[in-house]
């Protein structure tokens, strides 16, 4: 049995050990909560930081954007902005060309270019990722300085690793020039003679090779289709352009003061044939599989020549407008399309074209059908020539007309009775008051 000092002892002992353990447990958990704590504190901040991070370098990718129902690919023409480059939102960022435009891609946001996907002439198909942008205010001091795009960089590869490889390189022992032959050795002259590759005329035979562009690429396949398609004819007659010219004189400056339009023959021939065509309206028609389509408008197509190729915009509804009114569109549709500013809009349909050979010179000749279009009214340039009048042999401004129709749907008695209305409301402008 234990004495009372002994249980005392004992009881001492056993305070001091759970005191000494709950001061030993109470920090450790206190630790604990600090440490879950402290954690909580960082994920945020990492989080925090992740987030900045993302908006940082989030970017934006330019894809190739819709061209049309029948047009799904096209070729990088250029881009406007290199890598490194700060581009503003609705900035013009690539150009790419199609079978019958050029479609303008421009910027959806404001940021700086990190990366450009094609080289020009590239084929782009859409929603192809053109490039992507990186979104951001324009740095301080101007646009972020560029770096070169991947063709430079090609270019500028070869000689900078070269450059850097002979600084780098140790110093390699001079070499001694070759002595000089002794001047008492005779040179050995050696007979010329003809290599397979010079030329075997003395006057310049080079070739160059380019490739077509998209455009004319269109052009030639739709002619040819034309041809094989159509049973094409041609019928011609001449007009004597007396009274038309004698219009112009007397009215163009007044014409020009008053409304800015210049005072051509455009209007006056566009006019004219929508007045003929209302007589024959095959000649404004089409054909669609077993059935022919006979139209109550006039879309004329007017063939403009661009340094890309021929194109044909449309003056909508002519048989509505007057002559200056087509005058005008006319003007405003070749400015346009010189300009390459030309949409599929204005490009779409026509149901009859004019094209105006005589600006360039022509004398004669066979127009080909716009297809699925039926005619074609060709003019051409204005000569001065003696023809008979009322027995007499007098000098008088001729110019020749063709018109090539598709003789599936046109008779011959059919064209020629439209050419020749074209040709009487011609020579007397007047006649087109009364229709």
């Amino acid at each position: 049995m234990l004495s009372r000092v002994s249980q005392k002892s004992m009881s001492n002992a056993l305070r001091q050990s759970v005191h000494l353990r709950s001061a030993t447990i109470t920090p450790t958990k206190r630790s604990f909560t600090s440490l879950i704590g402290q954690t909580s504190y960082i994920n945020a901040q990492t989080s925090s930081l992740n987030n900045s991070i993302y908006r940082r370098w989030a970017s934006t990718s330019v894809p190739v954007p819709p061209m049309a129902e029948s047009l799904t690919e096209g070729s990088l023409k250029d881009y406007t902005k290199a890598v490194g480059e700060f581009i503003k939102e609705d900035e013009l960022l690539a150009t790419i060309e199609t079978d019958k435009i050029d479609i303008e891609v421009n910027s959806p946001v404001s940021g700086t270019i990190t990366k450009l996907n094609f080289q020009p002439e590239d084929t782009v198909t859409v929603g192809d990722e053109l490039a992507q942008i990186e979104e951001g205010a324009a740095p301080e001091g101007g646009a972020a300085p560029a770096t070169s795009t991947p063709t430079e960089a090609a270019k500028e590869k070869a000689p900078t690793e070269t450059a850097k490889v002979t600084s780098s390189s140790p110093a390699a022992p001079k070499k001694e020039a070759p002595a000089a032959a002794p001047a008492s050795t005779p040179k050995k002259e050696t007979p010329a003679t003809s290599s397979a590759t010079d030329s075997f005329t003395p006057f310049a035979r080079n070739e160059s090779r380019v490739k077509m562009n998209r455009m004319r690429l269109r052009i030639a396949e739709r002619l040819k289709e034309s041809q094989n398609t159509a049973a094409s004819l041609t019928t011609f007659n001449e007009v004597d352009m007396s009274a038309l010219l004698e219009m112009r004189k007397l009215y163009k400056d007044e014409i020009i003061k008053k409304t800015g339009t210049k005072f051509g023959f455009m209007g006056l021939f566009s006019k004219a044939c929508t007045l003929a065509a209302k007589d024959i309206p095959a000649i404004n028609g089409a054909i669609e599989g077993d059935q022919i389509v006979y139209r109550d408008f006039t879309d004329i197509s007017v063939a403009v020549a661009t340094p890309k190729g021929l194109v044909t915009p449309v003056v909508r509804n002519a048989e509505s407008l007057s002559v200056l009114g087509i005058e005008d569109e006319i003007v405003r549709l070749s400015h346009k399309a010189r300009d390459g500013k030309l949409t599929l809009e204005d490009m779409t349909g026509g149901t009859f074209t004019i094209s105006n050979g005589g600006v360039f010179g022509s004398l004669y000749g066979t127009p080909i059908i716009n297809t699925p279009q039926t005619a074609v009214l060709g003019l051409h340039g204005v000569k001065e020539r003696p023809v008979t009048i009322n027995g007499q042999i007098v000098s008088r401004p001729m110019m020749y007309m063709a018109l090539t129709y598709d003789h599936r749907l046109v008779d011959g008695r059919e064209a020629v009775t439209f050419l020749k209305t074209v040709k009487e409301l011609i020579e007397d402008p007047r006649k087109m008051l009364l229709f």
